[in-house]
């Protein structure tokens, strides 16, 4: 008897109907040996810093079937993100609305889709906070996101550590529906990588953090600015202020020639605000002011005294560090 599947062409026609740039689907399964050493010799480095969440439940990290019970199948999709230039000072990615909300939202609607249209297949036991048919994750659960998004022929992974989806480069969210049935076509890995005389991005990383053994995310002015409790260290300073960020970093993306010719969103969601684009005295930032224009934004992950912390980095106004000081006793 013939074990009921979806098809994977209705998976990417709804997922292009969604909105999503690029889909792809792969068989469940754990990480090959390479890419799982890869991990752990990152990880024996240092490089992921103080993030102890990308240390946790290597386990479950390195094999889908045990973080969803009776996974078949990894459904993974792009979402592309690219906005125009500006001076925002944030990192195109948390411009917008969080992507978290976002991508999951949309995430939901296509598993909804696919079930609607496969009732044949059987899609097994209901998990708590989780719907019969699998689960839906966006950078909230120990599951490599680039690789399986490099295993399900999404993109490829480029020097810079990010994926990079041909026609959009490296702007882009992913997301993963983990299907507790199979599909009945699977992709294959793209035949890509960046070219050997390249490294455009290791040269443009302000902190020096990419290097042949990958990216160090204690040199990172991504993870300083965002994840990084305490002070800055004085070149992270010396290098927001060239930079003009006070939040993340697109350094090694605009340097990326994956990116040179990618299209800006139509998504509403992802474009920056009104509001944000109008805001031009970044050091007097009330808390009151800062939970409104940060209200439904990824950039709500550094806090306001941690937003404060980097705006001090452009300026040498003693009331910006008053008022770091002032903050950290309220709170």
């Amino acid at each position: 008897m013939t074990t009921p599947c979806y098809s994977s062409h209705t998976i990417k026609a709804e997922a292009r109907r969604l909105g999503f740039f690029a889909c792809g689907v792969a068989p469940a399964g754990k990480l090959p040996e390479a890419h799982a050493a890869w991990r752990e010799r990152s990880l024996r480095l240092g490089h992921h810093a103080d993030m102890q969440w990308l240390a946790a439940h290597e386990a479950l990290r390195r094999d889908v079937c045990a973080l969803v019970e009776g996974a078949r199948c990894v459904v993974s999709v792009a979402l592309p993100y690219y906005t125009e230039p500006h001076q925002a000072h944030i990192a195109r990615y948390a411009q917008g609305r969080d992507y978290h909300v976002v991508m999951r939202r949309r995430l939901l609607h296509l598993a909804q889709a696919i079930g609607a249209l496969s009732p044949e297949v059987s899609i097994g036991r209901r998990t708590p906070s989780r719907g019969a048919w699998g689960a839906a994750f966006v950078d909230t659960a120990p599951i490599d996101e680039r690789y399986w998004a490099w295993r399900c022929g999404v993109g490829f992974i480029g020097r810079h550590t990010q994926l990079i989806v041909p026609g959009a480069g490296t702007y882009c969210f992913l997301g993963e529906l983990v299907l507790t049935a199979p599909a009945d076509i699977y992709d294959t890995p793209l035949p890509l990588h960046c070219p050997p005389h390249c490294g455009r991005c290791t040269a443009a990383c302000p902190m020096g953090a990419l290097d042949a053994t990958g990216l160090d995310a204690r040199r990172c002015l991504s993870y300083l600015t965002i994840e990084h409790k305490g002070a800055l260290p004085a070149a992270a300073q010396r290098a927001m202020r060239e930079s003009g960020t006070c939040y993340g970093c697109d350094a090694c993306a605009e340097a990326c020639p994956y990116n040179a010719r990618v299209q800006a969103t139509t998504e509403a969601d992802l474009q920056p605000t009104t509001a944000l684009l109008q805001r031009d005295n970044w050091q007097s930032m009330t808390q009151e002011e800062y939970a409104a224009l940060f209200a439904h934004s990824a950039v709500r992950r550094a806090g306001y005294t941690g937003l404060l912390r980097n705006m001090a980095a452009h300026s040498t106004e003693k009331e910006v560090a008053k008022k770091i000081d002032e903050e950290g006793v309220r709170q």
